[in-house]
């Protein structure tokens, strides 16, 4: 796990608890000199405000108590930078990889971002049924193929509009095979058609197009042409419903055979419609589930099945869980291609509250296509900023150059040689063929073949949004002064941490010397208070006290005791031994501090008595028994020398006519 380079610096901003005015002064005043640095007003109060509670009057003794640790904080930030650590390769390493995950934000636009996490939240609050009829067109079709495609959608809705049935024309034209019963074959059983019915899905089930257009579309109207990636769609929607999120079902499944006959299938409807009359007579849900359950899998469970959403049931199934009100409720006996089920719910999920499922959804939008529309944003300012020209003619050149190699990743840089005139240039700079070229061989990898020129033309357009962001990128702390404050905090913060580790923590840690001299020196603080050595037993009943009472009469150890009283894996009896003071157990405080046995102190439920061995008075603890408490002091006397050190070595110089303004 990274460690919080922000150990010191929160320990800075934590006395920073109260807030105010900062007024009648210039964010760019110079507050302080510390060691020849100069640190302005600006710099202060941004880190000032960082965690203040709003509303409550600056306190002149809290300002400069701030003040002071705001000046350690410096002081060991410039030692670091004497030190050198801030050239160190790990250290610029760790910095870099701080800054790319805090550049992200800045990619993708926070207004279309939001939006779209909102989109998300509204439509996970609802379900859709919908059918499509599909055309397929390569995403780098000709403009004949697309043409072509284009007229065989819009042909099939103008039919549709004039009356002919969605179902009888996706079996006749839709390019998706699953619309249309599939005979056996050495792949797979007969697979019945789907006439374009695909069931119930949700948002982030299909793809974003195709999403949009369903979510858009009225009930029981069709969409105009969708053009997703791979080709055209007609979407019918035919049901809209309250999201039913996330269910645990269990069902009594009776299967059809596929050669059943007509009497075969009447006997099976027969033998289901008695089972759910069991069932409303009050017979075993789990009994039943065994003996008659085809499912033997899930009959050892008592039928239940792992937990799905909307989209893992063929829709039958999932309209009958929709009429599925509270835990314990089954249906009535219902029909999928599979056979006959009845289904009980046992545990439902319903989609939570925006606020929790805010940072979830936020994370599938960056991970869907549709995070694509707030990352354009940002291109299309970046190109309004800096200016775009590309070269058409440079980029067709390498149609010629690639070969089908690329998708078994081996194709070789050097059939683009010769390759360099410039493909683009964004603001002054100029990417050259060459570097496009170098870029498509760090890309290839095994692979699906495609079209050279869809490939080629995707993988330029990834190539310039990259180039577009670098450029971003390079002025991100000269555009945004909030970005270039937080990196200089990251900075210093990883200063800060890896010298304050080296100097205090782990000095602290492995100077057992220092640390047993420090101990030793101080050895009048870490005391015990009065405590007794005893045993706290706990107990269900009084009979069992008075056994136990017993058996500490003949002189029993407390392990022999457990033994005895537990035995056949009954807890009857707990205790806790050592040394105790008051506060270590709320019987302790109603018992006098005598050795021997006390009374039986009843509580709601048990019953509790202590056998005091002996009744300690106050002690001085030894190193190893307060070895973490002292470390942390010591760690505290360390640091204090170390800034008292700090400061003879580094001048430091408040101009308190500038600190006077800040109210």
């Amino acid at each position: 796990m990274r460690r919080n380079p922000f150990r010191l610096l929160l320990l800075l901003t934590s006395i920073a608890v109260i807030s105010g005015t900062f007024a009648q002064v210039s964010n760019d005043e110079v507050l302080m000199t510390i060691a020849g640095k100069k640190v302005t007003v600006d710099e202060f109060i941004s880190i000032y405000q960082k965690n203040n509670v709003k509303n409550q009057p600056i306190d002149q003794e809290a300002l400069a108590e701030y003040l002071d640790l705001f000046i350690n904080f410096k002081l060991k930030v410039r030692e670091a930078e004497d030190l050198g650590l801030d050239t160190v390769t790990s250290f610029k390493t760790e910095l870099a990889g701080y800054r790319e995950q805090l550049a992200k934000p800045y990619f993708m636009d926070e207004a279309t971002m939001e939006n779209l996490v909102q989109e998300a939240f509204t439509r996970s609050e609802q379900d859709i049924r919908a059918s499509h009829i599909f055309v397929r067109v390569a995403p780098d079709a000709s403009p004949e193929d697309t043409l072509a495609a284009w007229k065989k959608i819009t042909g099939i809705r103008q039919r549709l509009a004039n009356g002919e049935k969605f179902d009888e024309l996706a079996i006749e034209y839709s390019e998706d095979p699953s619309a249309r019963d599939r005979e056996p074959n050495a792949q797979h059983p007969f697979i019945k058609g789907n006439k374009g019915d695909l069931g119930y899905f949700t948002v982030f089930d299909m793809v974003y197009p195709f999403e949009s257009a369903a979510y858009t579309t009225p009930e029981n109207e069709v969409s105009k042409p969708i053009r997703s990636e791979y080709g055209y769609h007609l979407i019918k929607v035919t049901k809209k419903q309250p999201a039913m999120g996330k269910v645990t079902v269990a069902h009594l499944y009776k299967a059809i055979p596929k050669d059943a006959t007509a009497e075969d299938s009447l006997k099976i409807r027969l033998r289901i419609d008695s089972i759910y009359t069991m069932l409303q007579n009050g017979g075993k849900w789990d009994s039943l589930v065994k003996i008659y359950s085809d499912d033997k899998g899930s009959a050892a469970r008592g039928g239940t099945l792992p937990k799905f959403g909307v989209n893992r049931m063929v829709p039958e199934f999932i309209e009958a869980i929709y009429q599925l009100k509270k835990e314990g409720d089954y249906s009535k006996p219902i029909l999928t291609s599979y056979g006959w089920h009845i289904i009980r719910l046992e545990e439902r999920d319903r989609v939570p509250p925006f606020s929790e499922m805010k940072g979830e959804l936020k994370q599938k939008v960056i991970k869907d296509s549709r995070a694509m529309l707030a990352r354009e944003v940002v291109t299309t300012r970046i190109i309004n900023e800096f200016g775009l020209k590309e070269y058409p003619a440079a980029k067709e050149e390498f149609y010629a150059a690639v070969t089908d190699s690329i998708f078994l990743g081996k194709w070789n840089v050097s059939l683009a040689d010769g390759l360099n005139k410039p493909l683009f240039k964004i603001g002054d700079q100029v990417t050259n063929q060459s570097d496009f070229a170098t870029y498509l061989a760090s890309k290839q990898k095994k692979g699906d073949k495609q079209t050279i020129r869809l490939y080629v033309n995707k993988q330029y357009n990834d190539f310039l949004q990259e180039k577009l962001l670098q450029v971003e990128n390079q002025n991100l702390e000269n555009k945004y002064p909030e970005f270039k404050a937080l990196m200089h905090e990251y900075r210093d913060g990883i200063l800060l941490f890896d010298l304050t580790d080296k100097k205090v923590w782990s000095k602290a840690v492995k100077d057992t010397t220092g640390l047993k001299d420090f101990y030793e020196k101080n050895k009048s603080t870490y005391m015990w208070p009065p405590r007794v050595d005893a045993s706290i037993y706990t107990v269900k009943n009084p009979e069992v006290a008075v056994a136990v009472r017993n058996f500490l009469s003949t002189g029993l150890s407390d392990d022999a005791i457990l033994k005895e009283i537990n035995k056949d894996t009954l807890q009857l009896l707990t205790i806790h031994s050592g040394k105790f003071s008051q506060n270590d157990h709320p019987v302790l405080a109603l018992i006098k501090w005598e050795k021997g046995l006390s009374e039986n102190i009843p509580t709601e439920e048990e019953i509790v008595f202590v056998n005091i061995r002996e009744a300690l008075p106050s002690q001085q603890k030894e190193l190893n028994e307060a070895r973490g408490l002292i470390t942390a002091d010591y760690q505290n006397f360390l640091e204090a020398q170390w800034i008292n050190d700090l400061k003879k070595k580094y001048p430091v110089e408040v101009h308190q006519e500038v600190l006077a303004k800040i109210k």
